[in-house]
This record gives structure tokens, sequence and C-alpha cells, in this order.
């Protein structure tokens, strides 16, 4: 066999077992990416697209370390939201929370951490120091009032009940206590068209299932004309 016959050989034996062993890697690859394309969206609530509660938290705790006390957990519970599934129908209240995702998304920006935490509760954590916080409540209220637009037309009037816990304020950099303490604020103001600041008092409340009853006394921004 010639010199040149045989180095043909070589390159064929050559080009055929690495031919043979990029087809598992090629598909070893194919796997992977399916399976990163199913935790990310094991991470996101279906409906609306926003983070789960366990991948809302992760990404809560990243906030905070990031930004410190200049972080505000938000709480939202969309207003009479029963009644919009009773009266019109699941897909229209459907419809009702993945626009109220969308607004939150928006509101809060790329780098805060926005949840669903189940239902008609939404959960965001996020940078909002002490200067802006006013302006920022008050325009994410109106932001939730704006009426939705259902598939066939109708228009929808909504709200939504906005409870804020800023960590310099109330002293804490737990997320679990900032989040009782926005919760509780929430529920001082529910239905009233402001967003509840929380105080020092609100994050020493005990809860039961997160609610409570309104308490006097608190700081409400952002009032809805």
């Amino acid at each position: 066999m010639s010199s040149l016959l045989r180095v043909q050989g070589r390159i064929g034996q050559r080009t055929l077992l690495l031919t043979t062993a990029a087809v598992p890697l090629t598909g070893w690859t194919v796997h992977v990416l399916a399976l990163h394309r199913r935790l990310a969206a094991a991470k996101k609530d279906p409906l609306t697209g926003l983070l789960r509660r366990d991948a809302y938290t992760a990404r809560a705790r990243q906030v905070l370390r990031r930004h410190g006390d200049d972080v505000c957990v938000v709480l939202v519970d969309q207003d009479h939201f029963k009644d919009v599934n009773d009266r019109l129908s699941h897909a229209a209240g459907e419809t009702v929370l993945r626009a109220t995702a969308d607004r939150l998304a928006a509101w809060a920006g790329p780098g805060a951490a926005v949840g669903r935490l189940g239902g008609d509760e939404f959960a965001i954590v996020l940078h909002l120091p002490r200067g802006r916080r006013e302006v920022r409540l008050a325009q994410l209220v109106r932001m939730l009032r704006i009426p939705v637009v259902l598939d066939d037309g109708q228009a929808v009037d909504v709200a939504a009940s906005v409870g804020a816990a800023a960590l310099d304020v109330i002293g804490t950099r737990d997320l679990a206590v900032a989040q009782r303490a926005a919760d509780a604020a929430l529920y001082d103001g529910k239905h009233s068209g402001h967003a509840v600041l929380a105080t020092k008092e609100h994050a020493t409340m005990s809860s039961i299932n997160g609610r409570r009853a309104g308490r006097p006394g608190t700081a409400m921004w952002g009032r809805a004309a």
C-alpha cells in the first residue's frame, strides 16, 4: 500500500471516530438544553410567567444582599377578584391576573424579584431608595387601576391593595419579617386605594395565614383618582 493510501486511511479512521463520538455528544447537548428549559419553566408560574415562591425567595435574597437597607418588599392583592371570576368567567380572571403580572414586572424592572405567591397574591422585592418611594408606590397603585381589556374587547375595572415594607424603616433585613410587615400594612389599607408603608410596629405583629385586621396610624400613599 502506498504511503498516500495509508495516510488517507488514517484520516478516514479518525474522521469516523470523531463523527461517532459527536453523535452521543450532540444527543447529550440536546438533553441538557431540554433539561435547562424544563428547570427554567419550573421556576415560573405557568399562567403569569412570574417566579414561583421558591424561585422568588431565592431571587429576593439576592436583591437584599446587593442593595441592603434601600430595599422594599411590596405585597399586592387583587381587589374583588372573586367577583371577576364569578361574574365574567375564569378565563376573564386569568386575563386579569396576566395583566396584573405584566404591570408588576414592568413597574419593578429587570433587577427585581417578582413572584406570584398564589391565587391573586403577588410579591416584589426591589431596590427603592427613600427619596423615590412615595412617587413610585403611587405610580404602582395607578397602574393597577387601569382597566383590563378582555379578548372580546370588554374592559374590566380592576384595582389592587398594596403594602410595602422598607428595610430601613422596619429595622431588619429578614425577608420573612419584611413580608409579614408588608402584609400587615396591606391589610391596614385594604380596598382604600392607597399603597401603605409599614411601620416598625407592623414588623412585630403576629399574623394568621399572613392576614390581619386593619390598624390605625399607618402612612398611606398614592390615592387613586
